[in-house]
């Protein structure tokens, strides 16, 4: 009977993305949580920027990320509510090459569980951008931390089986077929 190797952790390059009129760097903490968290957890932030909340500002700063090899996931908080002044996700839409829908249900799902039916209000979403993964996460440090710790964190580790995103990137990039 053979054993299967555990896997090996394997760092991804990731651009957080922080949409926001007010914002700097210096006051941005939910932004500065998805980076604490990454690199904690061993990855690489590749880029940050804050960007208004603009759609073509928005689109263009996604397209330069999805464009840059360095860059394997996008990570963009705020501009995923229900106001006028919310379009990430109209931003995003363009450039999306397959949806992950299953990404803002489950957001959704644990979200209700901590804050109700609040959550209804979240347009969290995710997409494959070419050969970018792009997680749209609401503005706020909770829910940054509820998608970082529960979902994102686990899908961006190698070793968890069955399956996650990392395993997924070399059939992505057309590095090889099988799995």
């Amino acid at each position: 009977m053979t054993s299967k190797q555990p896997r090996e952790f394997i760092p991804v390059g990731v651009g957080v993305l922080t949409v926001s009129d007010t914002r700097t760097l210096e006051d941005d903490r939910s932004g500065a949580l998805a980076v604490e968290l990454l690199e904690g957890a061993g990855h690489r932030v590749a880029a940050r920027a804050i960007v208004k909340d603009n759609r073509d500002t928005i689109r263009a700063q996604l397209q330069a990320w999805i464009a840059d090899p360095a860059v394997e996931v996008i990570i963009a908080t705020g501009g995923t509510g229900v106001t006028p002044r919310d379009v990430t996700p109209e931003a995003l839409a363009p450039l999306v090459t397959k949806p992950i829908p299953g990404f803002g249900e489950l957001f959704r799902w644990i979200s209700f569980q901590e804050i109700g039916t609040s959550t209804i209000q979240s347009r969290a979403e995710a997409a494959l951008c070419d050969r970018t993964y792009v997680f749209l996460l609401p503005g706020s440090p909770g829910g940054v931390r509820t998608a970082m710790e529960k979902i994102l964190l686990p899908q961006l580790d190698h070793r968890l089986a069955p399956c996650n995103f990392v395993m997924l990137l070399p059939r992505i990039r057309g590095e090889r077929e099988d799995a």
